[in-house]
Parts: C-alpha cells; sequence; structure tokens
C-alpha cells in the first residue's frame, strides 16, 4: 500500500469517526426532544380530558335545573352558549397546540364556561328544591372536582411545557430541533398566574326568614 493510499484511508477512517460522534450525539438528542415532547402531548391530553368531562356533565346540570319553579333562564341561558362556543375550537387531543393565539382563544372560551357555570351554581342557592334535589347536589360535586382536576391539568401541561421550552431552545439543541419539527410551545394564561383556572364556589345557603 503506497503512501497517498494510506493517507486517504486514514482520512476516510477519520470522516466515519467523526460522522459517527455526530450521529450518535444528534440521535440522542433527537430522541431527547421525542420524550420530552411526548410528555408535553400526554400533559394536554390531560387537559382535553377534563374540559370534555365538565362538557359532558353540563347538560345533565341544564335539565336538572330546568325544573326548579322560575329559575333563572337568562342564567341557563349564559351556560348553555358558553358550553356551545367552548365546543367550537378544536384542537388535536393527542398533540399539544403550537399556535399560540389558537390556545389563547381556546383558554379563553373555556374560562368563560367556567365563569357561566359559577354564576348559574350561585344562583342555584337560592332554590332550595335544588339544595334538595339529590341528583343536584352529585352533579354540584362532580362539577366542582372536574373544575380542581382542569386546574391541576393545567399546572402539568405548564410544567411540561417549559421543561420541553427550555430544551428546545438551549444550545446545542436549538441548532437542529426546528429542522427537525420541534417548536416552542405555549402555555396557558391568566390573570391570577398560568397555574391556575378559574373555580367554582358554592356560597352557604341561608333560608329566608320566615315571616312572622
Amino acid at each position: 500500500m503506497n503512501k497517498t493510499v494510506a493517507i486517504g484511508c486514514g482520512c476516510l477512517a477519520v470522516v466515519v469517526v467523526v460522522f459517527g460522534i455526530v450521529a450518535l450525539f444528534l440521535g440522542g438528542g433527537y430522541n431527547r426532544l421525542v420524550q420530552v415532547s411526548a410528555s408535553v402531548d400526554t400533559a394536554w391530553a390531560q387537559v382535553q380530558t377534563q374540559y370534555q368531562r365538565r362538557a359532558d356533565l353540563i347538560p345533565n346540570l341544564v335539565h336538572t335545573v330546568e325544573g326548579a319553579a322560575n329559575f333563572e333562564k337568562s342564567t341557563l341561558t349564559d351556560v348553555v352558549n358558553a358550553r356551545a362556543n367552548a365546543t367550537k375550537i378544536t384542537i388535536d387531543p393527542s398533540k399539544a397546540p403550537t399556535d399560540p393565539q389558537q390556545l389563547q382563544q381556546f383558554q379563553k372560551l373555556q374560562d368563560s364556561l367556567s365563569g357561566s357555570l359559577a354564576r348559574l351554581l350561585a344562583v342555584s342557592e337560592r332554590y332550595p328544591e335544588l339544595k334538595a334535589n339529590s341528583n343536584f347536589r352529585d352533579l354540584q360535586v362532580q362539577i366542582e372536582g372536574t373544575e380542581n382536576r382542569i386546574a391541576v391539568a393545567r399546572q402539568d401541561f405548564n410544567k411540561a411545557a417549559q421543561s420541553y421550552n427550555v430544551i428546545v431552545r438551549s444550545l446545542p439543541t436549538a441548532l437542529y430541533a426546528g429542522l427537525f419539527g420541534f417548536q416552542p410551545k405555549p402555555f396557558f394564561q391568566s390573570a391570577t398566574g398560568a397555574e391556575n383556572a378559574p373555580t367554582v364556589s358554592f356560597p352557604s345557603f341561608s333560608p329566608s326568614p320566615s315571616p312572622k
């Protein structure tokens, strides 16, 4: 083997080794991105599950409340309309959104539904027949629990998205994340902190004093 061939083989070996190291490096980074992206998607699926659970409870709640004599129809209408609006925006439940405006609009409508539910349940305290209705009481408990689960799911999603975004935006991952289609994820936002969701409170019922 002459010197030229030996040098050529040596250079080729170096190139192969360097290429192998780069491939291993990129492969490890890519696998890490896949893992953290999957965590965000899983957290997003939980958010969607809890919102869907709440949406499924509302028809029964409205039907139960409609049976109360002289119940405020405008309050019921607000809940029905808010639920209809909240279901207009659909985001793939298996894949976390990457569009901040889409998530913001989704959150706005869901928060509006939370507010309408809170008002309906507050108004219902004025109706003793509802307070005595076991089905209504069960629905109250389920909706309160669902609102709490929504808050937890949103908090978990924000944490997962934050961890993901840190990796995507950090060097050296930032140099190639976009090439593989990994984009930063938006967060839930709210006036009281991104980890909080509107809560439903149930004021205690105080019966009107009996006429003397």
